[in-house]
């Protein structure tokens, strides 16, 4: 079913998936991997959804989960989230040639 056809105004940041998880679950989802990973000291590796990194990604910037609608990430890219000046920042994202 194209969900576009009943609902032409849906956005899954806004809206969520359709007997699926809603953005807020899917943030508190991230939240609970943020908690575990801020305190480590070293380099974590996350695989997940396309969806769920872009999620993760505007969270560890501060930012609403909702805002991870505006972090593009392609099918086997990768995303390095790192720290600058003590602040959460992204090293790289989308990337697809290394």
């Amino acid at each position: 079913m194209d969900i576009h056809a009943k609902r032409p105004d849906w956005e899954s940041f806004r809206d969520g998936c359709l007997n699926g998880e809603s953005p807020d679950q899917v943030g508190a989802r991230a939240d609970r991997v943020l908690t575990r990973v801020r305190p480590i000291k070293d380099s974590v590796l996350i695989f997940s959804s396309g969806h769920f990194l872009r999620v993760f990604g505007a969270l560890w910037l501060g930012l609403e989960a909702a805002a991870g609608k505006y972090f593009m990430l392609n099918t086997a890219s990768l995303r390095a989230l790192s720290y600058e000046n003590e602040q959460p920042a992204i090293q790289f994202s989308n990337d697809t040639e290394s």
